[in-house]
């Protein structure tokens, strides 16, 4: 690994500015905080991807003059005056819709209750609708800002007719065109307005509890665990599957730590196959996991892994959470199936070998107080920040001992190493060429190895620099 005190290369020649440029230097400085959430909304056909579009700079939504063509939320990152937000596109909201159209419009809704700030879109050359009226109404309610966009106003005449949007009583219309960008540069300013500030934080500072969210199939004994946890009846416990539906956010105090816990409906089945309250309830599960920072995933110890288990893990690695796997109703396993169960652990779970693991009983309480050293230890580690020469000098020497398979030819080199970020942790390697993916789960290995992160996924990122030809 051809490391400089100057990080100068002759093979594809990175300056050291370059590559703080490219991922950061370790040196500590705080990572960005979760961005503020901006929700497109409204109802089909209005010109919602076309405005996200125009505020992303890029042509990335999907754009069809029919409605219903986008379905799920969609996010986007997008920068204005220096501020950066995550931009949600959602798909048309009509509250009067009924099958698949329904279940859009239940995306959309959950969208506008995660948001700091709903951009509701309406067409002014149609003027107010029924559904615009009734979307209005559940805006309204939800006490979130909304900025209220008349699109498609082309002309002055349009923007006289515009006025007529302060019917639905959320303040002043803000003419534009998403097609042709005219006023989008004023909207923005609106929207910015309207974003909450961003917070004064000191590294390694936090406020609020942390979030664990409590994941898992119906009737696998969440809202037990959480009765047990906080030591009274907080939710509601039913032998009925599917009893829990929207998520149950509970404070709870364990070994003096305060912690907000999650239960979340169970997740039965793939999110098509879902219908009505179904599938809104697995939809605030999945808004409830990306608000967590760990995840505490619940199985049921006496009874053969599901398809459901494996697919509630992979939502998690997905999401890039921390993760404990608590396998509940512990006092019914016996001998024949703890052997069992640990086959089934090595055969199935091979994806999550770095997840906590806990063996529990809601029921009669048995081991749950392991319970919070395992979370504690999965946020240490989705924190946890390696120092770059530590880290460069670690992958030095693995590299020595165990250089990169070569390919087409030529030997890969690793030039340089830093941890971009945490929460979770991501490690970008940059390198001279392509890095086999076999060799990259190696390095992953080893650096849990020596430094680790159980219970917290790791991401390992490659930028690629190609010799220079010489002039």
């Amino acid at each position: 690994m051809d490391v400089t005190g100057e990080y100068e290369y002759d093979e594809g020649g990175w300056t050291e500015a370059e590559l703080a440029a490219s991922a950061g230097d370790g040196s500590g400085e705080p990572d960005a905080g979760p961005l503020p959430v901006v929700a497109v909304v409204g109802r089909p056909n209005v010109g919602k991807s076309t405005l996200v579009n125009r505020i992303i700079g890029r042509r990335e939504a999907v754009v069809e003059d029919v409605p219903g063509v986008t379905r799920d939320r969609v996010t986007y990152e997008a920068t204005w005056r220096g501020r950066r937000f995550t931009l949600v596109d959602t798909g048309g909201w009509d509250p009067d819709a009924t099958g698949m159209a329904l279940r859009i419009a239940e995306q959309a809704q959950v969208a506008a209750e995660l948001a700091n700030v709903i951009l509701f879109v309406v067409d002014a050359g149609v003027g107010v609708t029924d559904s615009d009226e009734a979307v209005g109404a559940v805006l309204r309610r939800s006490g979130k800002p909304v900025v209220l966009a008349a699109n498609k106003v082309d002309n002055q005449q349009l923007e006289i007719e515009a006025s007529g949007l302060w019917s639905l009583g959320l303040g002043e219309p803000y003419p534009v065109s998403a097609l042709h960008g005219r006023a989008s540069g004023d909207l923005l300013d609106v929207v910015l307005d309207a974003l909450p500030e961003a917070p004064e934080q000191t590294f390694g500072e936090r406020r609020g509890p942390r979030r664990v969210a409590l994941l898992g199939k119906p009737n696998v004994g969440k809202s037990s665990l959480l009765n047990r946890l906080a030591g009274e009846e907080r939710v509601l416990v039913d032998p009925v599957a599917g009893t829990t539906r929207d998520p149950v956010d509970e404070l709870v105090e364990l070994r003096g730590t305060t912690y907000r816990f999650v239960d979340t409906a169970g997740i039965r089945r793939r999110d098509r196959e879902l219908k009505g309250a179904d599938f809104y309830a697995a939809m605030r599960t999945r808004a409830a996991l990306e608000r967590s920072e760990v995840a505490v995933v619940l199985i049921d110890a006496s009874e053969v892994l599901t398809e459901q288990d494996l697919r509630i893990i992979g939502l998690v690695i997905e999401s890039g959470r921390a993760m404990v796997v608590a396998f509940n109703k512990w006092d019914l396993v016996d001998e024949d199936r703890r052997y069992y169960l640990e086959k089934e652990i090595d055969r199935q779970l091979v994806r999550t070998p770095w997840a906590l693991r806990v063996n529990i009983s809601a029921k009669t309480g048995r081991h749950v107080d392991k319970l919070a050293p395992a979370i504690e230890r999965a946020l240490e580690s989705w924190g946890t920040r390696v120092p770059t020469a530590r880290l460069n000098q670690f992958v030095t020497e693995l590299v020595q001992a165990t250089p990169p398979p070569v390919r087409g030819g030529r030997q890969p080199k690793i030039l340089f190493a830093t941890q971009a970020t945490t929460e979770p942790p991501r490690f970008v390697l940059f390198t001279s060429a392509f890095l086999e993916e076999t060799y990259r789960r190696f390095i992953e290995r080893r650096i849990r190895e020596e430094f680790g992160f159980a219970g917290s996924p790791i991401e390992i990122t490659m930028k690629i620099r190609e010799k220079r030809q010489k002039k």
